[in-house]
Formats: C-alpha cells, structure tokens, sequence
C-alpha cells in the first residue's frame, strides 16, 4: 500500500522547490519570455503538427512546456498539484501575452473535474514517478482523450532510477517495490541550492506503463528508446553535442529516456 501522505509529502516538496526553478538557469524562463521553446526535438518529432491542435499536459509544472505548444497554434491546459506551480503558470502565461487554462489538481482527481476531452494528452519527464498507480493513470490518460486522439509520453528511462545517486551501483529495482522515500538537498535545476525536502516515489516498468495503457483503450503507434538526455539533470553527466548529455563513464550504455505513442480506440 502507499504511503497515505505521499500527495501531502510530494505537494509540499513541490510547492518548495517551484520558486528555486523558475529563478533557475536550468529553467531559463528569461529566454522563454524572449520566444524561446522549452520544448525539446525528442518530443517535437512526436507530437507533429499542433496548429489548433486541443491539448492536454499533465504534471505541467510552472507551465512553460504548455505554454511553448500554445506559441505553437496549440489550445493548451495544463494540470499541476502544486498551488505554487500553477499560480506561476498563469502569471507566466500572461507575461508572455499566451493563452492557457491551468488546474490545480492531483491527476486522480481529474475526471471528477475535468469534463472535456481532446485531441492530444502530453506527459513529459519527471511524471510517472511520483504516482502508485499507473492503470488508474491510464484510465485518466484515456477518458481525456477523444476517440482517436494521441497521447505522447516522454519520460526518463526507468533504467536510470534503478541507480544510487552517483551512479555507482544497482541501489533499486527495475520492477515496482513499493513507496521509495528520498531526502534531498538542493534540486535538479540548482544544486547549490540550500533547500531541503523529502519526496515519496516508485519505480515503473516499460511493461508496466505499457500494458495499463493498451488496458485501458489506448493503441501504440511506437515505443522509443533514447541513449541521452536533453536535460542535465542528474549527477556526472557529461554534455556530448547540443541538447545531449550522458553519464560519464556509462556514454551509449545506458538508456536515458524513453518515448511511447499511442492512439485512444473508438
């Protein structure tokens, strides 16, 4: 059974580290409001053509992912749990003169809320991992889609959080083994930071992200696998060309990132 006070636990970490991300270099939010996309190519080849395209992007963060489709032609909306993330979404998204609809919700609560659906649902990196149940995920993934609508989905390898921090050695495993508990000092986007927090996350398998999708009515058109990341983002990577970073010592033997597509049934 999980933790009964991970959201509170994961909430309040969140809710901590927004405003150390958005004054970030990691984030950049200077260079967002200058026109830059935050969005990377892995997940700009998946997601095609957006023009007028209804999306959907769960676990939104500050928004700026979202609101980078929404300079794209996309009508964006975007889902946090954190009441930090989202209050700076929508200032964010009116200093860059954007339109979005942003909800402050845990993703479980979304079909209690949210009646619409649309024509793409988008997760992307950092997602799965703090949630225990990936089939009920599904199910929200799919009752927010239309009939024949894609979902995109990147995510960091699972692989990767098999590792102890430094990535030394096997520390967890592949497969679900219940609640893991983490203090954490300091953040991803800025390590210097003095910010102390405490997290609750699991582990997901490819299996098991696959199969609560194709349980719940949604088709795969494609599944790929990635040796890098577009972020740096863990410790000791090592940066190999423009937008490419890697484990030093682990280059081209670990898979970073992972990509699945998908299509709701009719």
């Amino acid at each position: 059974m999980p933790d009964p006070d991970y959201l509170k636990i994961n909430k309040e970490a969140w809710n901590r580290k927004t405003p150390v991300h958005i004054d970030s270099e990691f984030y950049d939010v200077k260079s967002f409001l200058k026109g830059q996309s935050s969005l990377n190519r892995i997940e700009l080849d998946l997601l095609g053509d957006v023009q007028d395209k209804k999306i959907m992007h769960l676990q939104c963060h500050f928004g700026m992912d979202t609101l980078s489709l929404a300079r794209m032609g996309a009508q964006v909306s975007g889902v946090d749990f954190s009441e930090e993330a989202i209050k700076y979404a929508n200032k964010l998204a009116e200093e860059a003169n954007l339109k979005g609809k942003f909800y402050c919700l845990d993703v479980y609560s979304v079909p209690e809320k949210i009646k619409e659906t649309y024509d793409i649902v988008f997760l992307s990196y950092g997602t799965i991992g703090w949630l225990p149940d990936i089939d009920r995920y599904a199910k929200v993934i799919s009752g927010l889609l239309k009939p024949g609508g894609r979902l995109v989905f990147v995510d960091f390898h699972p692989v990767i959080w098999m590792y102890d921090g430094d990535f030394k050695e096997i520390e967890f495993s592949y497969f679900k083994d219940g609640p893991i508990l983490e203090e954490e000092t300091g953040t991803y986007a800025d390590r210097s930071s003095d910010l102390k927090i405490q997290t609750i996350g699991w582990n997901h398998s490819i299996e098991e992200v696959v199969g609560s999708l194709l349980n719940n009515q949604i088709e795969l058109t494609g599944l790929k696998e990635y040796d890098y990341s577009p972020y740096n983002c863990f410790r000791h990577m090592k940066q190999s060309s423009a937008g490419k970073y890697r484990i030093e010592g682990l280059e081209g033997k670990l898979p970073m990132v992972y990509a699945v597509t998908g299509v709701r049934k009719h």
